[in-house]
């Protein structure tokens, strides 16, 4: 009798050891290799209400819920590439999104932090869209002389691009226009009552704000030629990310009458800095390149971010932990 029961739990012993074991086996090989799974708070700065930067930082944010469900993600708005900078380097925020040109400044200048910075993926381009009512008199950039022109706020990505086309074009933005500091949340408004005559605005396409201008108030996109593109590029090395591009004939169907527009673009970068663990940097990145045709579906120009372009985040170098994520992956 003693025997027996003896057998029995030996063998229900095994049987049990053999589960666990095939237990382990199979998530060994459910579980992605080099997953990780970090912890922790972070704060990801974006961008102004209803802009590209903040609608695309809505979306990652679900996705790395998601992928990183014991990392606790704060958005935080901000006025756009140039104070999402100051707040990366100087540690307010974790991670943000700024264009190069402004990376590339921020350097240069010698800001506060700057040797910290670090890429984690070149996202989109930004597209310069310079908006005026359909009916003006305005063919070119050098007409705006002496108008009320919307340049971006101070902090923006979109200011910067705006004074640098302007000093080009041999328009001082303090004397020879009306300049309004103001940002997508705001100018579509103002030039729908008369308050503005033009505004510039860099963003991908489409940005929903001027599209849903454009589908309410007649518009059109004036366009940048590649001589004023030119002029751009001698002002100092910040410029050389700009390119000359064209805005396609149904970016804007309402406002473009299905003729595409000159203009210039310039790419997008994942930033974070130094201080950010590598672990943490790894799975972000990993989200940001496996939710992009999921992003995409709602905020357009996300479909464009593509893993084969993604690791080249000229001016900055590469964060350690992107650099171990694309070195897991093939393109």
């Amino acid at each position: 009798m003693f025997q027996a029961m003896s057998r029995i739990n030996t063998r229900a012993l095994q049987a049990a050891t053999a589960a666990l074991v095939l237990l382990g086996l199979m998530l060994w090989w459910l579980l992605p290799l080099g997953e990780s799974s970090p912890q922790g708070s972070i704060t990801f700065s974006t961008g102004l209400q209803n802009g590209v930067y903040q609608r695309y930082g809505v979306l990652l944010k679900e996705a790395l819920d998601r992928d990183l469900p014991q990392v606790d993600i704060e958005l935080q708005l901000s006025e756009g590439s140039q104070q999402n900078l100051q707040r990366v380097a100087a540690g307010d925020a974790d991670f943000t999104i700024a264009t190069a040109d402004a990376v590339a400044k921020y350097i240069r200048d010698g800001r506060p932090g700057f040797e910290r910075l670090r890429g984690c993926a070149r996202l989109y381009d930004d597209y310069v869209q310079l908006v005026v009512p359909k009916f003006s008199e305005f063919n070119e950039i050098e007409d705006l002389r002496g108008k009320k022109v919307g340049i971006g706020p101070d902090g923006s990505g979109v200011r910067l691009i705006a004074d640098r086309l302007l000093a080009a074009s041999d328009i001082d933005p303090a004397k020879d226009i009306t300049p309004v500091h103001a940002g997508i949340d705001t100018v579509p408004n103002l030039l729908k009552q008369g308050k503005l005559d033009a505004f510039f605005w860099s963003g991908g396409l489409p940005t929903r704000a001027v599209q849903n201008l454009s589908e309410q108030f007649p518009i059109r996109l004036l366009p940048l030629h590649a001589g004023l593109v030119d002029r751009v590029h001698s002002v100092s090395d910040a410029t050389s990310y700009y390119r000359l591009a064209v805005m396609p004939p149904d970016a804007y169907l309402a406002a473009q009458a299905g003729v595409q527009v000159s203009t210039m673009a310039v790419p997008n970068l994942l930033v974070t800095t130094d201080r950010i663990d590598p672990e943490l940097v790894e799975g972000f990145t990993r989200t940001v390149i496996k939710s992009r045709d999921r992003i995409g579906n709602t905020v357009h120009p996300a479909q464009l971010v593509d893993l084969r372009t993604a690791i080249y985040t000229d001016p900055l170098p590469l964060h350690e932990g992107a650099t171990r994520y694309y070195g897991s992956v093939k393109p």
